[in-house]
């Protein structure tokens, strides 16, 4: 039992990063713009985590992982989808839309489950047939009303769906898994630095040392939460720790809509209100089965 409120608490506190301190930390950088801060992203998560992996004497698993053409062509691909989630969502905080990024994680999971039953046949029981068919209901509602496709959220939730049915594919450490990921992003964020450097554009500059540190600064911001989450999940199982998850949207919507006064139509919120539907029906669905 003590396990699992351990589990519980590291959970709740990694979504509450991710939903909370992330958003704040990312949106006060806004002005350094999306495209500088991704680089970032990429460039100080690899630095964050291959000191994470040397001090947690990780590089064994590090090295298994290279003799397998399988795991590394995956996390080739996953590494995209990693980056496409990282890109969208720092572009969304930046410009005030926080709230459609929100839409995405609170989809995300039912998401997940639909892909869980396309890729691994994965048993669907009514309840997330329901949730899945609302979600669907969802979008096309924001479709007719607003004749666009919430491409943010949607980009979001199926970036993160299908880089855990990446990850699904192979058994790896979450954090090893994510250094070689950020090991194949590395050197193309590193040239789109340099372009930065070459015109100009660029916030880094030893001219500035508090920037310097608060940029670099997005590498624990990436990692510190996927370690209290997933090490929440190995203590407290999936079920418990994925109702916990929904801090993450919850806060991220609230603070959007309250402290960032982000813009919130009648017509958004009744997609909204959808949305929330098919999550109580998901989490009550996850409780019986837990």
């Amino acid at each position: 039992m003590k396990k699992f409120n351990q589990g519980i608490l590291l959970s709740s506190l990694g979504s509450f990063w991710w939903g909370v301190i992330g958003v704040i930390y990312f949106r006060s950088l806004s002005f350094v713009g999306p495209f500088e801060l991704v680089i970032h992203r990429c460039l100080w998560t690899t630095v964050f985590l291959l000191i994470t992996t040397f001090f947690l004497y990780k590089w064994r698993k590090f090295m298994q992982i290279l003799k397998s053409s399988k795991k590394i062509f995956i996390l080739f691909l996953s590494s995209f989808l990693i980056l496409t989630n990282w890109s969208v969502w720092i572009y969304a905080v930046s410009t005030n839309q926080i709230i459609n990024a929100s839409f995405g994680y609170f989809i995300m999971p039912i998401m997940s489950v639909f892909f869980g039953y396309v890729f691994f046949r994965e048993r669907l029981n009514f309840k997330i047939v329901l949730s899945i068919t609302l979600v669907i209901f969802s979008i096309f509602y924001m479709l007719y009303e607003f004749r666009s496709i919430p491409w943010i959220g949607l980009t979001v939730a199926i970036s993160w769906s299908l880089y855990n049915v990446c990850r699904k594919l192979i058994k790896v450490d979450t954090d090893i898994g994510l250094l070689l990921e950020s090991v194949f992003i590395f050197p193309f964020a590193l040239i789109a630095l340099i372009y930065l450097f070459t015109l100009e554009m660029n916030y880094f500059s030893t001219n500035d040392i508090s920037m310097m540190f608060l940029l670099a600064l997005a590498g624990p911001m990436t990692v510190i939460p996927l370690f209290l989450y997933v090490r929440g999940v190995e203590l407290s199982g999936l079920g418990p720790t994925g109702m916990i998850f929904y801090i993450t949207p919850t806060f991220q919507f609230l603070l959007g809509y309250f402290y960032y006064n982000e813009s919130f139509s009648f017509e958004k919120f009744v997609s909204f209100v959808i949305i929330w539907i098919a999550v109580l029906i998901y989490l009550k669905n996850l409780y019986e089965k837990n």
